[in-house]
């Protein structure tokens, strides 16, 4: 169990500070916080350091996504089934996995419209299948 919270930790993590560095600059809103669609989660994660709410999206991004990951897994272990998402190990760091987050979204554009979890686990699930 540790080596799981480990991971949604360095996979969450990695997310939220490499979208940061590789995302277009654009100014952070208040209305991003209410993550109606994986766009704004997006927009949380790929907040510049220069934003006044830097700090703010930067911590909420790393929140949602550590809490949608965390619950999968008590979810999966809990029913008895297969992981929807199998990280290599070692995990990604944090940085890694944001960054391949932000890009993942940049071609994908039809997912920034979809609900901020069912985004972020496409994109999980895509880069880190499962292998049957």
């Amino acid at each position: 169990m540790a080596s799981g919270i480990k991971t949604v930790w360095l996979m969450s993590a990695g997310i939220a500070a490499a979208v940061v560095s590789t995302s277009a600059v654009r100014a952070t809103t208040q209305e991003d916080f209410h993550v109606k669609t994986t766009g704004d989660l997006v927009d949380l994660c790929a907040t510049p350091t220069s934003d006044p709410l830097y700090t703010a999206a930067i911590n909420f991004c790393q929140g949602f996504m550590v809490g949608a990951y965390q619950y999968h897994n008590l979810a999966v272990q809990a029913e008895g089934r297969q992981p929807l998402v199998c990280p290599p190990n070692p995990p990604p760091t944090r940085d890694e996995s944001i960054a391949r987050f932000v890009a993942w979204s940049h071609s994908h554009p039809s997912a920034l419209s979809t609900a901020p979890v069912e985004g972020m686990f496409e994109f999980l699930t895509q880069t880190y299948p499962c292998r049957s």
